[in-house]
């Protein structure tokens, strides 16, 4: 079985409506994909009737936007979850709403300085889709002012940028605790991802760990190898799940789907620890 666990629609930062996201994961081959929006369980409705239709399966999922004490981002992929739980929910809706102003105050920054309004960002939002920097990314490439997603981070909207805005994310410990309580299943995506930024240190990994996360995305290409060998080393003392996937966003990122997996018998832990909600499995 080819199973890839983080993938992105255009209910957040990627750039393919949930059907076609999973068109595109069938014709990648994959037997089994998760849907892990940003903050948002919107897209689960179109991709499994997608799922059902093109006999794929499919793990209904979200990233959650968590932040530590000392400002680093982490970002939690929850599996299998209640979508109605009432502390997840008020959770998300608040870092919804935070990136919506943050984005707002970025483009606000960036109409100082180059040709862009609010609207150019808006044009490349779906309905009810969770906001973020991508796109503001896409509104600048529209403008002709970088060429792709990749130089507008490297540059205009990297965190260190003057125009850049923090936001509201919930404390990874809380985040982890939510999401068991929802029934779902905490993962903690791509963790040693240092060329992102800052990583959490091993005193927040043990705290996260202790307060109920399950697994770790180690087979990620943001992971460097060094990296990925010390969370198979942890994970083996800690016993956690062990994950692999694209982080696929469509155009969005070169990640191509299936590029990293997950094995079978992980699938099987994920599922086993779930209470939350049906993953579809023909």
């Amino acid at each position: 079985m080819r199973i890839d666990l983080h993938t992105h629609s255009n209910v957040s930062d990627g750039t393919q409506p949930p059907a076609e996201l999973m068109a595109a994961a069938a014709a990648a081959g994959l037997d089994v994909v998760a849907l892990t929006d940003h903050d948002s369980t919107d897209g689960w409705a179109d991709a499994r009737t997608a799922a059902r239709a093109l006999g794929i399966g499919l793990l209904p999922g979200m990233e959650v936007s968590c932040k530590t004490s000392q400002g680093i981002s982490v970002h939690l992929l929850s599996y299998l979850h209640d979508p109605d739980h009432p502390g997840l929910l008020e959770e998300i809706n608040k870092a919804k709403d935070a990136r919506r102003t943050r984005a707002e105050r970025m483009v606000e920054r960036l109409a100082e300085d180059y040709p862009l309004n609010w609207d150019d960002v808006s044009a490349h939002l779906a309905p009810g889709a969770t906001v973020g920097r991508p796109h503001i990314a896409d509104a600048l490439v529209a403008a002709g002012i970088v060429a792709d997603r990749n130089e507008a981070f490297a540059n205009i909207l990297t965190s260190h940028s003057r125009y850049f805005v923090s936001h509201y994310a919930a404390d990874p410990v809380l985040a982890v605790e939510l999401v068991r309580e929802a029934g779902g299943v905490p993962v903690f995506a791509h963790p040693v991802a240092s060329a992102r930024g800052r990583v959490v240190s091993d005193q927040t990994f043990h705290d996260m760990i202790d307060a109920g996360l399950l697994g770790v995305e180690i087979d990620h290409r943001d992971n460097p190898p060094e990296g990925r060998a010390q969370l198979r080393r942890l994970a083996a003392r800690r016993g956690l799940i062990i994950t692999g996937s694209s982080d696929y966003h469509g155009a969005g990122k070169p990640n191509l789907l299936g590029e990293n997996l997950t094995s079978p018998e992980m699938l099987e832990r994920i599922l086993d620890a779930a209470t939350g909600s049906a993953p579809y499995l023909p």
